[in-house]
């Protein structure tokens, strides 16, 4: 009495080799993909040199000191259609231009840097290239007897809307 042998299938018919292979095969084409999208698009809120950017810090604060002392407070109005920006700086300080800076928390490319210049009674007013809303960092820079002042708060910016600065 011979006892048959079960028919042998080739490797390439086992469903259970194709399921393997195909996870294996997912995961090389996946972190592949994960390295290239990492190497495109390298972060870029990180700093390699923190003593440079707490001696930032220190110096921000100094700016924000000296403004206190002068008292500064400023009104700023943007108008996204008409593509100005006004402000009205009132205090101990008049110089005859003014840096606003509008910056992106997460976005570098949508920070924004605007001149204005003093057109008299405390009133200062500049051009924005483009429209600028959302939430911002808005940071306004002067002078006053060779030293930099700073004002700076985090707004919601909308077109037409009064931003008050150093409060």
């Amino acid at each position: 009495m011979s006892q048959q042998q079960p028919p042998v299938v080739p490797w390439y018919k086992v469903t259970w080799v194709w399921l393997i292979l195909g996870l294996l095969g997912m995961s090389v084409v996946l972190g592949t993909s994960m390295l290239v999208i990492a190497t495109k698009n390298p972060p870029g809120l990180l700093s390699d040199n923190y003593y440079d950017v707490g001696k930032g810090i220190n110096t921000s604060l100094e700016r924000e000191e000296l403004a206190t002392r002068l008292k500064l407070r400023a009104e700023l109005v943007l108008d996204n259609e008409k593509g100005t920006a006004a402000l009205q700086l009132e205090g101990y300080s008049n110089p005859p231009q003014l840096v606003l800076n509008l910056i992106s928390p997460t976005q570098p490319e949508r920070d924004r840097r605007v001149v204005m210049q003093a057109q008299g009674d405390g009133s200062y007013a500049g051009n924005l290239l483009d429209a600028v809303e959302g939430r911002r960092f808005v940071e306004l820079i002067g002078q006053e007897g060779g030293k930099d002042w700073r004002l700076f708060e985090e707004e919601n910016l909308a077109s037409g809307q009064r931003i008050q600065l150093g409060e």
